[in-house]
Protein backbone atom coordinates (compact mmCIF):
# COMPACT_ATOMS: atom_id res chain seq x y z
CA UNK A 1 0.00 0.00 0.00
CA UNK A 2 1.38 3.37 -0.95
CA UNK A 3 2.20 5.94 1.73
CA UNK A 4 0.36 9.23 2.15
CA UNK A 5 1.66 12.74 2.69
CA UNK A 6 0.23 12.78 6.21
CA UNK A 7 2.20 9.73 7.35
CA UNK A 8 4.29 10.51 10.44
CA UNK A 9 8.02 10.78 9.92
CA UNK A 10 9.76 7.82 11.50
CA UNK A 11 12.93 8.76 13.41
CA UNK A 12 16.17 7.01 12.48
CA UNK A 13 18.31 5.07 14.95
CA UNK A 14 21.34 7.16 13.98
CA UNK A 15 19.53 10.45 14.73
CA UNK A 16 18.21 9.22 18.06
CA UNK A 17 21.65 7.99 19.14
CA UNK A 18 23.31 11.22 17.99
CA UNK A 19 20.82 13.32 19.94
CA UNK A 20 21.32 11.13 23.00
CA UNK A 21 25.10 11.55 22.73
CA UNK A 22 24.80 15.34 22.44
CA UNK A 23 22.54 15.50 25.49
CA UNK A 24 24.79 13.18 27.46
CA UNK A 25 27.91 15.19 26.54
CA UNK A 26 26.31 18.43 27.75
CA UNK A 27 24.98 16.87 30.96
CA UNK A 28 28.32 15.17 31.62
CA UNK A 29 30.26 18.38 31.03
CA UNK A 30 27.98 20.43 33.30
CA UNK A 31 28.05 17.74 36.01
CA UNK A 32 31.83 17.57 35.91
CA UNK A 33 31.99 21.36 35.98
CA UNK A 34 29.72 21.51 39.03
CA UNK A 35 31.79 18.87 40.80
CA UNK A 36 35.00 20.73 39.98
CA UNK A 37 33.45 23.99 41.16
CA UNK A 38 32.71 22.48 44.55
CA UNK A 39 36.17 20.96 44.77
CA UNK A 40 37.86 24.12 43.49
CA UNK A 41 36.03 26.27 46.02
CA UNK A 42 37.54 24.33 48.88
CA UNK A 43 40.98 23.89 47.34
CA UNK A 44 41.31 27.47 46.11
CA UNK A 45 40.21 28.84 49.46
CA UNK A 46 42.79 26.66 51.19
CA UNK A 47 45.56 27.79 48.85
CA UNK A 48 44.60 31.44 49.17
CA UNK A 49 44.43 31.15 52.96
CA UNK A 50 47.90 29.63 52.98
CA UNK A 51 49.17 32.49 50.86
CA UNK A 52 47.42 35.05 53.05
CA UNK A 53 48.95 33.53 56.17
CA UNK A 54 52.43 33.51 54.61
CA UNK A 55 52.02 37.15 53.58
CA UNK A 56 50.94 38.06 57.14
CA UNK A 57 53.98 36.37 58.63
CA UNK A 58 56.27 38.18 56.21
CA UNK A 59 54.61 41.52 56.96
CA UNK A 60 54.89 40.85 60.69
CA UNK A 61 58.64 40.39 60.38
CA UNK A 62 58.92 43.62 58.41
CA UNK A 63 56.57 45.60 60.68
CA UNK A 64 58.85 44.92 63.68
CA UNK A 65 61.51 47.03 61.98
CA UNK A 66 60.41 50.72 61.95
CA UNK A 67 62.46 51.75 58.92
CA UNK A 68 61.14 48.92 56.81
CA UNK A 69 57.59 49.50 58.09
CA UNK A 70 57.70 53.09 56.88
CA UNK A 71 58.58 51.90 53.37
CA UNK A 72 55.49 49.67 53.34
CA UNK A 73 53.20 52.70 53.52
CA UNK A 74 54.30 53.86 50.07
CA UNK A 75 51.17 53.96 47.84
CA UNK A 76 51.08 51.01 45.41
CA UNK A 77 50.89 51.40 41.70
CA UNK A 78 47.19 51.59 40.62
CA UNK A 79 46.01 48.37 39.03
CA UNK A 80 48.88 46.37 40.49
CA UNK A 81 48.71 43.15 42.45
CA UNK A 82 48.73 45.04 45.77
CA UNK A 83 45.30 46.50 44.94
CA UNK A 84 43.87 43.11 45.84
CA UNK A 85 45.64 42.92 49.22
CA UNK A 86 45.78 45.17 52.30
CA UNK A 87 47.24 45.16 55.81
CA UNK A 88 47.15 47.22 58.99
CA UNK A 89 48.91 47.30 62.35
CA UNK A 90 46.60 47.90 65.29
CA UNK A 91 47.90 49.11 68.67
CA UNK A 92 46.54 47.83 71.94
CA UNK A 93 44.48 50.99 72.37
CA UNK A 94 42.79 50.52 68.95
CA UNK A 95 44.81 53.06 66.94
CA UNK A 96 46.18 52.18 63.50
CA UNK A 97 49.70 53.60 63.18
CA UNK A 98 50.60 51.63 60.06
CA UNK A 99 48.43 50.47 57.19
CA UNK A 100 48.44 49.94 53.46
CA UNK A 101 46.68 52.31 51.10
CA UNK A 102 43.54 50.17 50.75
CA UNK A 103 43.27 49.27 54.44
CA UNK A 104 40.71 51.23 56.50
CA UNK A 105 41.84 53.72 59.15
CA UNK A 106 39.86 51.84 61.78
CA UNK A 107 40.67 48.35 63.01
CA UNK A 108 39.17 45.48 61.02
CA UNK A 109 38.33 43.76 64.27
CA UNK A 110 36.99 45.57 67.27
CA UNK A 111 38.40 42.90 69.54
CA UNK A 112 41.97 41.86 68.80
CA UNK A 113 42.09 38.20 67.74
CA UNK A 114 44.50 36.06 65.80
CA UNK A 115 43.66 33.65 62.98
CA UNK A 116 41.31 33.81 60.02
CA UNK A 117 38.15 35.89 59.88
CA UNK A 118 35.81 37.57 57.42
CA UNK A 119 34.23 40.96 56.75
CA UNK A 120 31.75 41.77 54.00
CA UNK A 121 34.60 42.73 51.61
CA UNK A 122 37.75 41.08 52.99
CA UNK A 123 39.22 37.77 54.08
CA UNK A 124 41.43 38.45 57.14
CA UNK A 125 44.30 36.81 58.97
CA UNK A 126 45.40 38.24 62.27
CA UNK A 127 48.87 37.78 63.80
CA UNK A 128 50.09 39.08 67.19
CA UNK A 129 53.20 41.29 67.13
CA UNK A 130 54.84 40.35 70.39
CA UNK A 131 53.20 40.23 73.82
CA UNK A 132 52.19 43.90 74.12
CA UNK A 133 48.83 43.47 72.43
CA UNK A 134 49.79 44.82 68.99
CA UNK A 135 48.11 42.98 66.03
CA UNK A 136 48.88 42.72 62.35
CA UNK A 137 46.00 42.03 60.01
CA UNK A 138 46.59 40.94 56.43
CA UNK A 139 43.55 40.85 54.10
CA UNK A 140 42.60 39.82 50.60
CA UNK A 141 39.54 41.13 48.73
CA UNK A 142 36.60 38.75 48.31
CA UNK A 143 36.33 39.74 44.63
CA UNK A 144 39.82 38.36 44.07
CA UNK A 145 38.90 35.07 45.72
CA UNK A 146 35.68 34.77 43.69
CA UNK A 147 37.62 35.50 40.51
CA UNK A 148 40.15 32.77 41.36
CA UNK A 149 37.35 30.27 42.00
CA UNK A 150 35.57 31.21 38.77
CA UNK A 151 38.76 30.91 36.73
CA UNK A 152 39.49 27.46 38.14
CA UNK A 153 35.90 26.22 37.66
CA UNK A 154 35.58 27.71 34.16
CA UNK A 155 38.81 26.08 33.06
CA UNK A 156 37.57 22.75 34.40
CA UNK A 157 34.16 23.12 32.71
CA UNK A 158 35.71 24.06 29.37
CA UNK A 159 38.11 21.13 29.61
CA UNK A 160 35.23 18.77 30.47
CA UNK A 161 33.10 20.08 27.59
CA UNK A 162 36.04 19.77 25.21
CA UNK A 163 36.60 16.16 26.26
CA UNK A 164 32.84 15.53 26.00
CA UNK A 165 32.75 17.06 22.51
CA UNK A 166 35.68 14.95 21.37
CA UNK A 167 34.00 11.90 22.89
CA UNK A 168 30.76 12.80 21.10
CA UNK A 169 32.52 13.08 17.74
CA UNK A 170 34.30 9.78 18.29
CA UNK A 171 31.17 7.97 19.52
CA UNK A 172 29.12 9.35 16.63
CA UNK A 173 31.69 8.05 14.20
CA UNK A 174 31.57 4.67 15.92
CA UNK A 175 27.77 4.64 15.85
CA UNK A 176 27.78 5.45 12.14
CA UNK A 177 30.29 2.67 11.54
CA UNK A 178 28.32 0.13 13.60
CA UNK A 179 25.02 1.03 11.92
CA UNK A 180 26.51 0.70 8.45
CA UNK A 181 25.65 -3.04 8.26
CA UNK A 182 21.99 -2.14 8.83
CA UNK A 183 22.12 0.29 5.91
CA UNK A 184 23.85 -2.37 3.82
CA UNK A 185 21.11 -4.86 4.71
CA UNK A 186 18.46 -2.30 3.77
CA UNK A 187 20.16 -1.65 0.42
CA UNK A 188 20.39 -5.38 -0.25
CA UNK A 189 16.72 -5.88 0.51
CA UNK A 190 15.76 -2.95 -1.70
CA UNK A 191 17.85 -4.25 -4.60
CA UNK A 192 16.85 -7.88 -4.07
CA UNK A 193 15.27 -9.43 -7.16
CA UNK A 194 12.55 -11.58 -5.62
CA UNK A 195 11.89 -13.53 -8.81
CA UNK A 196 15.60 -14.31 -9.20
CA UNK A 197 15.95 -15.08 -5.48
CA UNK A 198 13.20 -17.71 -5.57
CA UNK A 199 14.85 -19.28 -8.60
CA UNK A 200 18.44 -19.53 -7.38
CA UNK A 201 20.17 -19.45 -3.96
CA UNK A 202 22.89 -17.26 -5.50
CA UNK A 203 20.55 -14.27 -5.14
CA UNK A 204 20.19 -14.62 -1.36
CA UNK A 205 21.33 -11.91 1.05
CA UNK A 206 24.62 -13.63 1.75
CA UNK A 207 26.51 -13.72 5.07
CA UNK A 208 25.73 -11.18 7.77
CA UNK A 209 28.33 -8.53 8.63
CA UNK A 210 27.48 -8.60 12.34
CA UNK A 211 26.54 -11.44 14.68
CA UNK A 212 23.35 -9.60 15.72
CA UNK A 213 22.16 -9.60 12.09
CA UNK A 214 22.63 -13.33 11.55
CA UNK A 215 19.11 -14.22 12.80
CA UNK A 216 17.66 -11.60 10.43
CA UNK A 217 19.56 -13.04 7.47
CA UNK A 218 18.50 -16.58 8.37
CA UNK A 219 14.85 -15.52 8.74
CA UNK A 220 14.85 -13.74 5.37
CA UNK A 221 16.59 -16.65 3.61
CA UNK A 222 14.07 -19.07 5.16
CA UNK A 223 11.23 -16.83 3.99
CA UNK A 224 12.65 -16.81 0.47
CA UNK A 225 12.87 -20.60 0.53
CA UNK A 226 9.22 -20.89 1.55
CA UNK A 227 8.27 -18.36 -1.09
CA UNK A 228 10.19 -20.31 -3.73
CA UNK A 229 8.33 -23.49 -2.75
CA UNK A 230 4.98 -21.72 -2.93
CA UNK A 231 5.75 -20.10 -6.29
CA UNK A 232 6.83 -23.45 -7.73
CA UNK A 233 3.60 -25.04 -6.48
CA UNK A 234 1.43 -22.27 -7.95
CA UNK A 235 3.20 -22.41 -11.29
CA UNK A 236 2.77 -26.17 -11.42
CA UNK A 237 -0.91 -25.72 -10.61
CA UNK A 238 -1.40 -23.04 -13.26
CA UNK A 239 0.30 -25.17 -15.90
CA UNK A 240 -1.81 -28.18 -14.98
CA UNK A 241 -4.98 -26.09 -14.80
CA UNK A 242 -4.33 -24.66 -18.27
CA UNK A 243 -4.35 -28.14 -19.79
CA UNK A 244 -7.05 -29.53 -17.51
CA UNK A 245 -9.54 -26.72 -18.07
CA UNK A 246 -8.92 -25.27 -21.52
CA UNK A 247 -9.09 -28.56 -23.37
CA UNK A 248 -12.54 -29.60 -22.05
CA UNK A 249 -13.89 -26.09 -22.58
CA UNK A 250 -12.60 -26.02 -26.13
CA UNK A 251 -14.25 -29.41 -26.72
CA UNK A 252 -17.54 -28.12 -25.31
CA UNK A 253 -17.40 -25.11 -27.61
CA UNK A 254 -16.72 -27.32 -30.63
CA UNK A 255 -19.60 -29.65 -29.76
CA UNK A 256 -21.92 -26.70 -29.28
CA UNK A 257 -20.90 -25.32 -32.67
CA UNK A 258 -21.80 -28.65 -34.30
CA UNK A 259 -25.05 -28.82 -32.34
CA UNK A 260 -26.00 -25.34 -33.53
CA UNK A 261 -25.67 -26.41 -37.15
CA UNK A 262 -27.68 -29.62 -36.70
CA UNK A 263 -30.34 -28.65 -34.14
CA UNK A 264 -33.88 -27.56 -34.99
CA UNK A 265 -34.48 -23.86 -35.30
CA UNK A 266 -36.42 -23.52 -32.01
CA UNK A 267 -33.40 -24.80 -30.07
CA UNK A 268 -30.87 -22.48 -31.71
CA UNK A 269 -31.30 -19.49 -29.29
CA UNK A 270 -30.88 -21.74 -26.24
CA UNK A 271 -27.80 -23.44 -27.60
CA UNK A 272 -26.35 -20.07 -28.57
CA UNK A 273 -26.83 -18.80 -24.99
CA UNK A 274 -25.09 -21.95 -23.73
CA UNK A 275 -22.21 -21.35 -26.12
CA UNK A 276 -21.92 -17.70 -25.05
CA UNK A 277 -21.84 -18.80 -21.41
CA UNK A 278 -19.11 -21.32 -22.23
CA UNK A 279 -17.13 -18.56 -23.95
CA UNK A 280 -17.41 -16.36 -20.85
CA UNK A 281 -16.36 -19.33 -18.74
CA UNK A 282 -13.26 -19.65 -20.90
CA UNK A 283 -12.55 -15.98 -20.25
CA UNK A 284 -12.92 -16.43 -16.50
CA UNK A 285 -10.58 -19.44 -16.58
CA UNK A 286 -8.04 -17.42 -18.57
CA UNK A 287 -8.35 -14.59 -16.04
CA UNK A 288 -7.81 -16.88 -13.07
CA UNK A 289 -4.77 -18.41 -14.72
CA UNK A 290 -3.54 -14.91 -15.51
CA UNK A 291 -3.69 -14.03 -11.82
CA UNK A 292 -1.15 -16.76 -11.14
CA UNK A 293 1.12 -15.36 -13.81
CA UNK A 294 1.14 -11.67 -12.84
CA UNK A 295 4.10 -12.23 -10.53
CA UNK A 296 6.08 -14.28 -13.05
CA UNK A 297 8.73 -13.07 -15.45
CA UNK A 298 7.28 -11.05 -18.32
CA UNK A 299 7.67 -12.01 -21.94
CA UNK A 300 7.58 -8.56 -23.52
CA UNK A 301 7.23 -8.31 -27.25
CA UNK A 302 5.55 -5.99 -29.78
CA UNK A 303 1.81 -6.70 -29.70
CA UNK A 304 -0.53 -5.75 -32.56
CA UNK A 305 -3.56 -4.73 -30.53
CA UNK A 306 -6.02 -5.07 -33.46
CA UNK A 307 -4.98 -8.65 -34.20
CA UNK A 308 -5.05 -9.51 -30.48
CA UNK A 309 -8.57 -8.09 -30.00
CA UNK A 310 -9.82 -9.93 -33.10
CA UNK A 311 -9.05 -13.25 -31.42
CA UNK A 312 -10.81 -12.39 -28.18
CA UNK A 313 -14.39 -13.52 -27.50
CA UNK A 314 -16.53 -10.35 -27.58
CA UNK A 315 -19.85 -11.49 -29.08
CA UNK A 316 -22.44 -8.72 -29.08
CA UNK A 317 -19.80 -5.97 -28.69
CA UNK A 318 -18.34 -3.84 -31.47
CA UNK A 319 -14.69 -3.11 -30.79
CA UNK A 320 -12.88 -0.41 -32.79
CA UNK A 321 -9.08 -0.32 -32.54
CA UNK A 322 -7.04 2.64 -33.73
CA UNK A 323 -5.00 1.96 -36.87
CA UNK A 324 -1.47 0.66 -36.33
CA UNK A 325 -1.85 0.44 -32.56
CA UNK A 326 1.04 -1.49 -30.96
CA UNK A 327 2.41 -1.86 -27.43
CA UNK A 328 5.34 -3.63 -25.81
CA UNK A 329 3.72 -6.12 -23.44
CA UNK A 330 3.25 -9.75 -22.49
CA UNK A 331 0.63 -10.89 -25.01
CA UNK A 332 -0.93 -13.56 -22.77
CA UNK A 333 -1.34 -11.23 -19.79
CA UNK A 334 -2.64 -8.39 -21.96
CA UNK A 335 -5.16 -10.74 -23.59
CA UNK A 336 -6.43 -11.86 -20.19
CA UNK A 337 -6.87 -8.23 -19.08
CA UNK A 338 -8.64 -7.18 -22.31
CA UNK A 339 -11.00 -10.16 -22.22
CA UNK A 340 -12.23 -9.20 -18.78
CA UNK A 341 -12.47 -5.49 -19.52
CA UNK A 342 -14.48 -6.15 -22.66
CA UNK A 343 -16.73 -8.58 -20.77
CA UNK A 344 -17.26 -5.88 -18.11
CA UNK A 345 -18.34 -3.40 -20.79
CA UNK A 346 -20.76 -5.92 -22.33
CA UNK A 347 -22.32 -6.90 -18.99
CA UNK A 348 -22.86 -3.22 -18.06
CA UNK A 349 -24.84 -2.40 -21.18
CA UNK A 350 -22.20 -1.17 -23.63
CA UNK A 351 -22.47 -1.89 -27.34
CA UNK A 352 -19.28 -0.25 -28.62
CA UNK A 353 -15.76 0.02 -27.27
CA UNK A 354 -13.01 2.26 -28.71
CA UNK A 355 -9.39 1.22 -28.11
CA UNK A 356 -6.88 4.09 -28.46
CA UNK A 357 -3.41 5.02 -27.25
CA UNK A 358 -3.38 8.28 -25.24
CA UNK A 359 0.39 8.02 -24.74
CA UNK A 360 3.20 5.64 -25.59
CA UNK A 361 3.02 2.29 -23.82
CA UNK A 362 -0.60 2.63 -22.68
CA UNK A 363 -4.06 1.64 -23.88
CA UNK A 364 -7.40 3.36 -23.34
CA UNK A 365 -10.69 1.49 -23.58
CA UNK A 366 -13.84 3.64 -23.61
CA UNK A 367 -17.35 2.22 -24.01
CA UNK A 368 -20.75 3.81 -24.67
CA UNK A 369 -22.43 2.30 -21.62
CA UNK A 370 -24.18 4.19 -18.82
CA UNK A 371 -20.95 4.64 -16.87
CA UNK A 372 -20.74 5.25 -13.10
CA UNK A 373 -21.21 8.24 -10.83
CA UNK A 374 -18.20 10.45 -10.06
CA UNK A 375 -18.23 9.45 -6.39
CA UNK A 376 -18.25 5.74 -7.24
CA UNK A 377 -15.48 6.31 -9.82
CA UNK A 378 -13.31 7.95 -7.14
CA UNK A 379 -13.95 5.03 -4.77
CA UNK A 380 -12.91 2.51 -7.43
CA UNK A 381 -9.74 4.47 -8.25
CA UNK A 382 -8.80 4.73 -4.57
CA UNK A 383 -9.30 0.97 -4.12
CA UNK A 384 -7.11 0.23 -7.14
CA UNK A 385 -4.38 2.66 -6.01
CA UNK A 386 -4.31 1.03 -2.56
CA UNK A 387 -4.64 -2.49 -4.04
CA UNK A 388 -7.61 -2.93 -1.70
CA UNK A 389 -9.37 -5.36 -3.98
CA UNK A 390 -12.80 -6.52 -2.92
CA UNK A 391 -16.02 -7.72 -4.51
CA UNK A 392 -16.93 -4.14 -5.47
CA UNK A 393 -13.95 -3.75 -7.82
CA UNK A 394 -14.81 -6.94 -9.68
CA UNK A 395 -12.58 -9.54 -11.25
CA UNK A 396 -12.08 -7.55 -14.46
CA UNK A 397 -10.67 -4.37 -12.88
CA UNK A 398 -8.64 -6.36 -10.37
CA UNK A 399 -7.01 -8.49 -13.05
CA UNK A 400 -6.37 -5.51 -15.32
CA UNK A 401 -4.71 -3.61 -12.48
CA UNK A 402 -2.52 -6.58 -11.57
CA UNK A 403 -1.48 -6.99 -15.20
CA UNK A 404 -0.62 -3.27 -15.40
CA UNK A 405 1.39 -3.46 -12.16
CA UNK A 406 3.21 -6.54 -13.43
CA UNK A 407 4.35 -4.36 -16.37
CA UNK A 408 5.44 -1.58 -13.99
CA UNK A 409 2.39 0.62 -14.55
CA UNK A 410 -1.05 1.27 -13.07
CA UNK A 411 -4.71 1.06 -13.98
CA UNK A 412 -6.43 4.44 -14.15
CA UNK A 413 -10.11 5.30 -14.43
CA UNK A 414 -10.33 8.72 -16.13
CA UNK A 415 -13.48 10.78 -15.85
CA UNK A 416 -15.48 10.89 -19.11
CA UNK A 417 -18.62 12.68 -20.22
CA UNK A 418 -20.20 9.46 -21.44
CA UNK A 419 -19.67 5.78 -20.78
CA UNK A 420 -16.82 4.24 -18.83
CA UNK A 421 -13.10 4.52 -19.61
CA UNK A 422 -10.08 2.52 -18.48
CA UNK A 423 -6.41 3.31 -19.11
CA UNK A 424 -3.87 0.50 -18.94
CA UNK A 425 -0.41 1.95 -18.31
CA UNK A 426 2.14 -0.69 -19.38
CA UNK A 427 5.28 1.47 -19.19
CA UNK A 428 8.21 1.07 -16.84
CA UNK A 429 9.72 -2.02 -15.25
CA UNK A 430 8.10 -4.36 -12.71
CA UNK A 431 8.54 -3.00 -9.19
CA UNK A 432 8.95 -4.72 -5.85
CA UNK A 433 5.29 -4.03 -5.00
CA UNK A 434 4.07 -5.84 -8.13
CA UNK A 435 1.59 -8.53 -7.04
CA UNK A 436 3.03 -12.02 -6.69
Amino acid sequence: MTGTASSPRVPTIRTRLANALVAWSLVWGLAVGAAVWLAATSEVDELLDDGLQSAAELLAAIALQPAAAAALTTPPTPGGALDRFAWQVVERDGTVPLRSTRAPATPWRSTPSAGFGDTPDWRLFGLALGADGRMLYAAQTRDERLEARADAALSAVLAALAVGLLGHVWLRSRVRSELEPLQTLSDRLEALDVDAAVQSPEHSLGPAERRELQPVHRAIDALMDRLATRVATERAFSAHAAHALRTPLAGIDAQLAVALRECPAPLTPRLQRVRDAAARLQGVVAALLGLFRTGSALNRSPVDVARLVARLPAAGLQVRVADGLQVQADADLLAAALVNLLDNALRHGAQQVAVTQPRGGSLRLQDDGPGVAAERLAQLQAALDAQAYDGATGLGLMLADRVARAHGGRLRLPDTERGFAVELDLTGAPTQDSPA
